[in-house]
């Protein structure tokens, strides 16, 4: 533990802490989700050697701020990256001036590479001058309408049948993910070849009647097939319309437009380029806001 100012001290997340950090982000940061299900969602679904869930501020027993933390170990180039996935980040008004010190806490620690997949209002700006760069995040809105599917495409949603088809890395990842709280999985399936997709649902402008694409393991199957995918995100989770970054998902479908602004992912690594920063292993797979 780190004493600071005004008896404030940062000390980082461990399991003991995570049930009072889920009340603390139910009371402050978005009440939609209950403190039990902010405390499960801060426990990852795959192993790792976490150092810790992030770190908190703390004013005698009580919590006063939070900065929650996801982490992996991610394979790129041949080589074992680190990555620290910093997540959701409240801090009491009173105690705002100290929100920059779990920052500081957070990049202090050596050997990681840093994603922050969800910034918004001044942490852009502090992101910035920590030293992150912007990913390319151009989306197409796809709207989710029946119609009706290709011949040939299937999309598999049952757990037992989606085992059966991935194998490999997909089926690694799927493993680590398939009790993720906001991640939903299918796998679409153009004559013999398939490609594994996760997604989650979205709020823009306090409407949660969107989907986001996650992960897509073969964007060229994705646009084979059509608007399955979409007219499936509409039938089984009532969303309307799926958002879908370029870098995900690849070429947008027929009936889509570009979104004017669409949202702001940033990342710091001396080593690990743009392309290979995806958004597994993290809180959008596991926080279902």
């Amino acid at each position: 533990m780190v004493d600071g100012p005004r008896g404030v001290d940062v000390a980082p997340i461990g399991d003991e802490d995570v049930v009072a950090v889920g009340d603390f982000l139910h009371r402050h940061l978005n009440s939609r989700l209950s403190s039990e299900r902010w405390a499960r969602s801060a426990m990852p679904t795959w192993s790792v050697d976490a150092p810790n869930h992030g770190f908190l501020l703390r004013q005698g027993d009580e919590v006063v701020g939070v900065y929650l933390a996801f982490y992996s170990e991610r394979v790129v180039d041949g080589e074992v990256r680190r990555v620290c996935n910093l997540a959701a980040w409240c801090v009491l008004e009173e105690h705002r001036a100290h929100g920059v010190r779990l920052a500081r806490a957070m990049l202090r620690q050596k050997g990681y590479d840093f994603v922050d997949l969800s910034p918004s209002g001044n942490v852009v700006e502090l992101n910035a001058r920590l030293g992150f760069e912007f990913l390319d995040t151009a989306t197409a809105l796809v709207p989710n309408v029946p119609l009706p599917s290709r011949r040939g495409v299937r999309v598999v949603t049952r757990p037992e049948d989606i085992e059966r088809t991935l194998s490999g890395r997909d089926l690694a990842v799927y493993r680590d993910h398939r009790h993720a709280g906001a991640a939903w999985h299918f796998v679409v399936t153009v004559g013999g070849e398939s490609c594994y997709v996760m997604a989650r649902r979205d709020r823009r402008r306090g409407v949660a009647l969107f989907a986001t694409l996650l992960h897509v393991s073969d964007p060229a199957v994705l646009a084979r097939a059509g608007h399955a995918p979409y007219r499936h995100l509409l039938l089984r989770h009532r969303t309307l319309v799926t958002l879908a970054e370029h870098r995900v998902a690849g070429r947008p479908p027929r009936l889509s437009r570009a979104q004017r602004a669409p949202r702001r992912r940033m990342f710091r690594s001396r080593h690990t380029p743009a392309g290979a920063i995806d958004y597994l292993y993290s809180e959008l797979t596991c926080v279902p806001w």
